[in-house]
């Protein structure tokens, strides 16, 4: 059968398991028949499932969900929410005992929820990437807490130095605090700030709208990383990336 690879000239992307333009994907709550269409949609385009926020303790369907998804060879992580609680709760090893008895080997290290000392931060980044890969999470959930680019530099590169295999660049699912305005504009000169001084390919840029995947995509190509993705999302997000969506089909023409 002819593929569009056939068809079209079309950007090339990173294959599976990529380290480059992952795509991130937010379940806020599939049944196990969803995450059945998710793959027959578009499987070939999910890298990583977060299970947001506490979903992943409070859904009826855990231990079919992570079954399902291990079927399929995509790895899961539970939302950092959850990591934030067990520090605050002083329960961490147990969390870490429980990550182990489901078989999931990411974990999310955030600290948007509650306080947690930025050198304490790198001292778990450092400890828990001895068991797991770690994506850690820069930048705060509260809108009114904005932090200076410099600052984001510093806690990326400290955290990626630490161990955390990529830092997600905060936005939670609204796209709306963090590396946005409150409209969801990109802050693009903080977005300027980080690059310059970091490779963006380490970096995993929250990116639930639409119109925020297109302007990742139009400033670092196909291969950027998003997150937070909708499931319903994905298949779009793809188009976008290789121009088959008019948002950046005039840049594969140009091509």
């Amino acid at each position: 059968m002819t593929t569009a690879k056939d068809l079209l000239e079309l950007p090339d992307r990173a294959a599976k398991p990529r380290e480059r333009g992952i795509t991130h994907v937010l379940d806020r709550g599939l049944a196990v028949a969803g995450i059945d269409a998710l793959m027959e949609v578009a499987g070939d385009y999910v890298d990583l499932v977060k299970l947001g926020w506490g979903t992943g303790v409070a859904t009826g369907n855990l231990e079919a969900k992570l079954a399902r998804f291990r079927d399929y060879g995509i790895p899961v992580l539970f939302g950092g929410t959850l990591t934030e609680l067990a520090i605050a709760q002083n329960r961490l090893d147990r969390f870490v005992a429980f990550l182990h008895e489901v078989g999931v080997d990411h974990v999310e290290l955030s600290d948007g929820t509650i306080n947690i000392d930025h050198d304490r931060k790198l001292e778990l980044i450092s400890s828990l990437a001895q068991e797991f890969t770690v994506l850690s999470e820069v930048g705060s959930k509260d809108d009114t807490r904005i932090m200076a680019p410099f600052r984001w530099v510093e806690q990326i590169e400290t955290e990626l130095q630490a161990g955390a295999w990529k830092v997600i660049a905060e936005a939670r699912e609204s796209g709306s605090v963090g590396i946005y305005r409150h409209d969801g504009e990109v802050r693009m000169g903080l977005i300027d700030e980080i690059v310059h001084a970091i490779e963006p390919d380490r970096i995993l840029f929250e990116a639930p709208r639409k119109e925020q995947q297109v302007w990742f995509v139009r400033r670092f190509g196909p291969d950027v990383n998003l997150g937070n993705i909708a499931p319903d999302d994905v298949l779009s997000l793809e188009t976008v990336r290789v121009g088959l969506r008019s948002d950046t089909a005039v840049a594969t023409i140009e091509d």
